[in-house]
């Protein structure tokens, strides 16, 4: 969407859209003189999500998932890039604040233990957001005690416990419930269930969807697990090497993956079928150094239809169905790119 020429009402806009985020990190170098090597670990990403959508993001270890939520909370600043938020521009002198920003976007990270104060009874960590945002000490302890009820944990109970003293499921559920302390409309979910066991995974996926549909939220769901992206996502975005390769509706995605990279991706899941076997690996070898990435087309260098145009140019992020909404990044999807798989005019 052309943001000049966008529409006014911000029912008609993307609640989040991302435009050009690029995020590179310095490494350490013996030289003294000359330039430092940069981490390159998120490079010019764009896409938007639309209120009560689902957004997934998949890609392996490395790709910068994480680093783009990151960017997103800007708990990390961003080098280049825009973050607009129902139609408000982050910054700026009209914009949205940061303070605004993090009342209306919140995340819930990996690390459930991690994430949360040993110092602080549940209750506490999870009414600390409120305090520091206004709230009067009783009024945010009351809100913490109802988020817990939301949540599936008995605050007669769990309200006072710390976080050594609950499983991972619960602290998991203590951390979503601290994610919507401030009423959030939009939460990042950060490999959020990838540390629990499937049982308990289970149950933390249901709870989401419920607070999904319960509370109108609007979530950005990263995860490795394929399995658990389709089940929870509207649309698909897939990451390679810092770059956008991939985007469009789940159904499409999983349906009919574009993308070389996508397709291997979808073929390496695991199935309870016997008798379906792998005999070849869909992807064999592992990523790129991220600090030399490969010229062209990033997956060029593990990919099986790779051309010289995929060395000399890289592929931009176009519509292979507009209709649809399915974008890929790919010289075979590109009319007159020069590969010989590409439809010509």
């Amino acid at each position: 969407m052309n943001i000049a020429t966008a529409p006014k009402t911000e029912s008609a806009l993307p609640l989040l859209m991302v435009r050009n985020l690029r995020k590179y990190f310095a490494v350490k170098s013996d030289s003294l003189f000359g330039a430092r090597p940069m981490v390159q670990a998120v490079d010019d990403v764009s896409f938007s999500i639309n209120t009560g959508d689902t957004l997934g993001i998949v890609g392996e270890s490395g790709c910068g998932k994480s680093t783009t939520a990151r960017l997103l909370m800007h708990l990390i600043a961003p080098d280049t890039g825009e973050v607009w938020l129902a139609g408000k521009r982050l910054g700026g002198p009209a914009g949205v604040t940061l303070r605004d920003l993090r009342r209306n976007m919140q995340m819930v990270f990996q690390d459930s233990y991690a994430s949360l104060n040993p110092r602080l009874s549940v209750q506490d960590s999870i009414a600390f957001g409120p305090r520091a945002h206004g709230v009067a000490p009783q009024q945010a302890i009351a809100k913490a005690r109802e988020l817990l009820v939301l949540v599936g944990l008995e605050p007669g109970q769990f309200a006072r416990r710390y976080p050594h003293e609950l499983s991972g499921g619960q602290r998991q559920r203590v951390n979503i419930a601290r994610a919507l302390a401030l009423g959030p409309r939009l939460v990042i979910l950060d490999e959020a269930v990838s540390a629990l066991d499937k049982s308990v995974e289970a149950q933390v996926l249901n709870l989401l969807m419920d607070l999904k549909k319960n509370l109108q939220l609007t979530y950005l769901f990263i995860s490795h697990d394929l399995n658990v992206v389709q089940y929870v996502s509207d649309r698909v975005l897939v990451m390679y090497l810092g770059k956008v390769v991939e985007l469009g509706a789940v159904d499409a995605i999983y349906g009919r993956p574009r993308h070389p990279y996508t397709q291997a991706l979808l073929a390496s899941r695991p199935t309870m079928d016997p008798d379906i076997r792998i005999e070849k690996p869909p992807l064999v070898g592992d990523p790129p150094n991220p600090i030399n990435p490969p010229s062209g087309c990033r997956f060029r260098t593990r990919c099986a239809y790779a051309e010289n145009v995929c060395e000399t140019t890289e592929p931009a992020l176009a519509p292979c169905d507009a209709a649809a909404g399915h974008s890929v990044a790919c010289h075979m999807l590109i009319r007159n790119s020069g590969h010989s798989r590409a439809a010509n005019s």
